[in-house]
């Protein structure tokens, strides 16, 4: 078992820090005042990506991505995790899924995507139906040759940059043993598309600039063109394509920590109470030894997930496991972070409460901790018959 990384994964790492330490941190306080990222900052941003040739850094060579391994890209995905995702969004990740596309969709969705020149948003929660993914009530029905759809999604991340949508509807009902049981398909829709509308979300304490829109469908209208995957196969093309974006929950976070424990750390031994140092006093110090043993498990358990992808090891339990853990890790490591400054770490002057803020909503999106928690144990029960 080897733990290092080699030259070139400590090239990525290294690049990657850098450019968030000097692209992406000059402008975070401007977007948490305002909360809006200007756009010529964003496209400021795209662009230097694109230069440095990290633009879809998810995405193989074959469809001129970088054709970085899954383990690199967690590398990547782990730095950018130190910075504001409002603003580390314009590096550029379209989702994985676009992979699933076909024909005419290559070029008119996945290209684009990859070169930088359209962006997309995932479109799959709806105010009924979260973590019940087969509650969702937004339809598409058949109607002539064409598919109608109706209905809502909400909590639609990125939607206000976005120029296209990957939605899942419901296309049919069957009858299971266990009750109906409906049908998915995904649908690849163009923003602009007539019966569809892209209006202003929920203000969210968490990430502020990287907002959340609600889409709207009145009987929009979309050909069999516009299905990604099959019909009905909605589910296959999520579970072989989705998988990525619990293993970014829980990159992002461990890069998170890890820049909230280097401002706990150098204010612990800069702060003087009682003629020293607070980082003198065990009840400092032992949570900043807490706090990095928490990191270093969440990352190696992190890579580990990421690394059997590679070595095409079954990974989904280890996925839900880092998922969870990080995320759960990251709120226990801003908490300390945050009480160790004491007062001062509540006031926006340092950037301390935006860390405890954002760390909230990591055990819920993409999964939340108690589906990750099932998705463990089913995957554990499951070969007993249990």
């Amino acid at each position: 078992m080897r733990f290092g990384l080699s030259d070139e994964q400590e090239m990525i790492v290294s690049t990657v820090r850098s450019f968030v330490e000097n692209e992406i941190y000059p402008h975070e306080a401007l977007v948490e005042k305002t909360g809006e990222v200007p756009q010529e900052v964003a496209q400021e941003i795209k662009q230097k990506v694109i230069d440095l040739g990290f633009y879809a850094s998810n995405f193989p060579e074959s469809v001129g991505g970088p054709g970085l391994s899954h383990l690199e890209f967690a590398l990547v995905e782990r730095e950018l995790g130190r910075g504001s995702m409002a603003l580390t969004h314009f590096f550029g990740r379209p989702q994985n899924i676009l992979m699933a596309c076909q024909g005419e969709q290559i070029e008119k969705y996945l290209m684009p995507a990859v070169r930088g020149e359209r962006m997309d948003a995932l479109a799959m929660t709806e105010p009924d139906a979260g973590s019940d993914v087969r509650g969702m009530k937004c339809t598409a029905t058949r109607d002539g040759g064409d598919w109608v759809i109706n209905g809502s999604k909400h909590f639609i991340s990125g939607a206000d940059h976005a120029d296209f949508f990957i939605v899942f509807v419901a296309t049919g009902v069957d009858e299971t043993p266990k009750g109906p049981k409906k049908r998915i398909t995904c649908f690849l829709v163009d923003r602009g598309t007539p019966g569809f509308e892209v209006a202003k979300g929920y203000n969210s304490v968490s990430h502020r600039g990287y907002k959340n829109c609600i889409l709207y469908f009145d009987n929009c209208r979309l050909s069999d063109a516009q299905v990604l995957g099959e019909v009905d196969g909605g589910f296959a093309v999520m579970n072989e394509w989705l998988y990525a974006t619990r293993i970014t929950v829980a990159t992002m976070s461990v890069g998170r920590a890890r820049r909230v424990f280097d401002h706990a750390v150098q204010y612990a031994a800069e702060r003087k109470q009682f003629g020293q140092s607070i980082g003198k006093f065990q009840g400092v110090s032992f949570q900043i030894a807490d706090m990095i043993t928490e990191i270093d498990a969440a990352d190696y358990l992190t890579l580990a997930s990421a690394w059997r992808l590679d070595e095409g090891l079954p990974a989904n339990r280890e996925i839900a496991s880092a998922k969870v853990y990080a995320s759960e890790m990251l709120a226990r490591v801003t908490d300390a972070a945050l009480q160790i400054h004491g007062g001062m770490g509540l006031m926006d002057e340092l950037p301390i409460e935006r860390f405890w803020r954002d760390a909230r909503v990591e055990r819920i999106w993409d999964g939340t901790s108690e589906i990750q928690r099932h998705i463990i144990s089913r995957e554990i029960f499951r070969p007993l018959g249990a």
